[in-house]
């Protein structure tokens, strides 16, 4: 059958596993999923984006560095939001900072404040140098000094070094006690420029990541970050391309500019505050399981989508829950909702390392990193599913309420009415279009997500943001609407999880199966080089996915014998359609000489790679690490950070190396089962992996 076929038999297929398609106005077809009318209006009128949106001006006042000052008064004001709000349990728990303790994966970093910092142009006035344009200042803009800067006095010509993180670059060029100009982040140059050429600090004008709008605004000043362990300390200063564009042109033509830089700064034994509360569950046989809403406090100032945003919107959620219990509208969950507020990644690895208790409680996760942005910041929503290596239903679950507030947003738009509009007073009206996407790394999810701990996580995301990382990201581009919204789907998502029983269990299954034809759809539809084995074993790989998301519908409630006979009559119809037979042993791969297994030790858990702290690096050897060509390799639809991650996701104790190498080439493309095993040993040979079989 020819893959056109295929795809319509699918699309035949799908409206037996979803709801009925009828028109805009009819009742039916605005019936919410999973949660009855009265708690989705109950959601939808209690829930407040302009609320959010005051408690996210308060926070974009501080400068949010981890163990800051200013991360600790951001702190403060949500617990006092937590109290007022009447939330159980909130407190900040507090875990040392001294640059030594080891959180599994996680080294913690030294906390980090700033006193004073300014860069001043000076001026020749006979034989004297006085100040005459001051460049930067940490009192203004304090995302114009870089993170983990120290102190520093420093009178010094400016030298023009280009990117700054190649030895050529330097070729010529005299840049002993000067300050050097650069295009690249100052941590990628310090070693060079400080440590090899005796650079006096250093000047960047990094730019933002790239996206379609990069370099559109000149003025922007992006978020410079130092390293946070190892020598060739030193302080930096972040300025925006236009202001660089006019240096390295006056320098250029062989103007020489002297610049007077002090800062007041650096690292010190602190503490890493993690802001938690709970609204209790109240059945006695599940309040130790806990549905969590999860964000990144900590930012520069002002961080207002990232993230802000994430951290008011999940405030909103537990305010309004709260509120809507202690009214009556809504009934206690049987599990216990718990709302925490940390560090980005370094926070969430620390808590759940150095707290076992949360990740043994700890079933779902609602995390929300950037979610209000407006027009004005150019982004997508997504609602966004975990990796291959962890199927859920959870997931599900989040995509079913975007999808329907992406339909009821619509109708709302099209016709300025619906039963469920989701518009804030103070917000626009526009719809909200969230995609619905496979997984992408970079925020906390991926701690809860990992192998040691298996924590299914529900993201949602803007993706691209013209303004992520400077100081643009402010609290004006944000939308209450877009805040709402957001908060109505954590909520609704969250809510449903925590009060999940059998009775559930009919409509969950129709929900994943449906899910599971759509995914057989876009399955279908890539085009990949792939033998006729290849294309066996990755359908087999899928089918035996969809049957552990199915399954996992049981850790949640029970499934009867009749749900699950069904359920294997829809697997076999599905498995049909994409004409892949399971296959038991990957019949006709070629399997390589590594035919071993590995499991986890135990002895560190979470990513290999967080903030400030490459766990791998620093026990495996930077030169060693370097040559892991697995870190490096470019697939169709991953690069290597995340074949990475998900190569280490996939040891189970169980699984052969040439199993999880084509575990990942179903899910990011074909990778070489020896580029696998090369990242795997090495794993094996710093005490993370040991070998089985």
């Amino acid at each position: 059958m020819k893959r056109i076929a295929m795809l319509a038999l699918c699309a035949a297929l799908l409206p037996c596993a979803a709801f009925a398609q009828k028109p805009p106005d009819s009742t039916e077809a605005q019936k919410p999923p999973l949660l009855s009318s009265a708690i989705i209006a109950a959601l939808d009128q209690e829930l407040s984006g302009e609320a959010a949106k005051r408690n996210l001006e308060g926070i974009t006042r501080e400068h949010r560095v981890r163990g800051s000052r200013g991360f600790r008064t951001a702190a403060e004001l949500v617990l006092e939001r937590a109290r007022a709000y009447g939330l159980s349990d909130a407190q900040i728990l507090e875990f040392p900072a001294d640059g030594k303790t080891i959180y599994g994966t996680q080294k913690s970093r030294l906390a980090w404040d700033a006193d004073f910092a300014e860069l001043w142009e000076l001026r020749q006035q006979g034989s004297a140098w006085t100040p005459a344009v001051r460049i930067a200042s940490w009192e203004a803009m304090p995302v114009s000094l870089a993170e983990d800067s120290e102190s520093g006095d420093v009178t010094a010509d400016l030298v023009d070094v280009g990117e700054g993180t190649h030895e050529p670059d330097y070729a010529g060029k005299d840049v002993r006690r000067k300050l050097v100009l650069v295009a690249a982040q100052p941590g990628a140059v310090q070693h060079l420029a400080i440590g090899a050429h005796g650079a006096a600090g250093i000047v960047s004008y990094a730019q933002n990541q790239r996206s379609a709008w990069s370099g559109e605004d000149e003025n922007l000043v992006r978020w410079g970050h130092l390293e946070s362990f190892g020598g060739d300390k030193t302080f930096a200063f972040m300025l925006s391309l236009k202001t660089a564009r006019a240096l390295r042109d006056r320098l250029a033509r062989g103007e020489q500019i002297r610049m007077h830089a002090v800062v007041k700064a650096g690292q010190h034994p602190g503490v890493l505050s993690v802001v938690t509360a709970t609204i209790p569950g109240a059945d006695p046989k599940l309040r130790d399981e806990e549905i969590a809403y999860s964000c990144h406090l900590d930012h520069q100032r002002p961080g207002a989508n990232d993230n802000a945003s994430g951290c008011v919107a999940i405030l909103e959620v537990a305010r309004t829950v709260q509120k809507l219990i202690n009214e009556g509208k809504l009934a206690r969950p049987a599990r216990t909702l718990r709302f925490i507020w940390p560090p980005e990644i370094e926070g969430t690895t620390t808590l759940l390392n150095a707290k076992p208790e949360f990740a043994r409680r700890i079933r779902a996760v609602v995390h929300m990193d950037m979610v209000g942005g407006g027009p004005v910041t150019k982004a997508t929503f997504h609602v966004t599913r975990g990796p291959a290596s962890l199927p859920s239903f959870v997931y599900d679950i989040g995509a079913a309420f975007g999808e329907f507030v992406n339909k009821e947003s619509e109708q709302y738009a099209g016709t300025g009415e619906a039963l469920y509009p989701f518009v804030d007073p103070e917000g626009g009206k526009e719809p909200l279009h969230a995609q619905m996407v496979e997984y992408s790394m970079g925020s906390d999810h991926d701690v809860y997500e990992e192998g040691a701990f298996r924590i299914p996580a529900i993201y949602m995301n803007d993706e691209p943001d013209r303004y992520i990382h400077t100081n643009g990201d402010v609290a004006a581009n944000i939308d209450p609407t877009k805040l709402k919204r957001a908060a109505f789907i954590g909520a609704a998502s969250g809510y449903f999880l925590a009060r999940m029983a059998t009775t559930d269990t009919p409509e969950v299954v129709h929900i994943v199966e449906r899910a599971s034809l759509l995914r057989l759809v876009t399955s279908l539809q890539r085009e990949e080089p792939l033998a006729h084995h290849e294309a066996m074993i990755f359908g087999a790989l899928g089918e035996d996915y969809e049957r552990a998301v199915f399954d996992s519908i049981a850790n949640f409630a029970p499934l009867d014998d009749v749900t699950r006979t069904e359920n294997k009559r829809f697997a076999g119809a599905r498995e049909s359609l994409a004409l892949r037979p399971p296959l038991g042993d990957f019949d006709g791969i070629e399997v390589p000489e590594d035919t071993f297994v590995f499991a986890r030790t135990g002895s560190a858990k979470g990513p290999m790679a967080v903030f400030g702290y490459d766990y791998l690096t620093d026990h495996y050897g930077a030169d060693r690490t370097a040559k892991l060509a697995l870190l490096s390799y470019q697939g169709l639809r991953g690069s290597g950070s995340e074949y990475a991650y998900e190569a280490l996701n996939f040891v189970d104790g169980k699984r052969t190396v040439e199993n999880i190498a084509v575990c990942l080439s179903a899910e990011y493309g074909p990778v070489p089962v020896g580029t696998v095993a090369e990242y795997l040993k090495a794993l094996e040979s710093i005490g993370v992996l040991r070998r089985v079989q």
